[in-house]
């Protein structure tokens, strides 16, 4: 039997995603309180983050109200396949690849200026 933050959250992403048949919650307690996890279609992880993580984040937020209500402490987590995420787009429409810590040079710890 699922509880009501767990309703309440799969209702939620489910409003969000152009997927909602394919949204599935997990809710585990432990001694930190409740975690659910949420498992969408990796096309709709984009609209569940939202523009700079507000959209999870006002999710997140109303969870813990909800878990407030019934005493509980309420958490959730985005459940995103290693493969899901893309590199970033750079200014100049270039692909970030990052650099790895190996290809700090001193020059770079001399432009610091600390």
């Amino acid at each position: 039997m699922t509880s009501v933050d767990q309703q309440f959250v799969e209702f939620i992403i489910k409003s969000i995603v152009s997927l909602p048949d394919e949204v599935r919650t997990e809710r585990k307690v432990d001694e930190m309180g409740v975690l659910i996890t949420v498992f969408v279609n990796t096309s709709d992880i984009g609209y569940v983050v939202g523009r700079q993580g507000q959209t999870i984040r006002a999710v997140r937020t109303l969870a813990k109200i909800v878990g407030a209500k019934n005493n509980a402490r309420v958490n959730i987590k985005l459940y995103e396949p290693e493969d899901s995420r893309r590199p970033r787009r750079t200014e100049d429409g270039d692909r970030d690849r990052g650099r790895d810590r190996d290809d700090i040079s001193a020059d770079d710890v001399d432009n610091l200026k600390i």
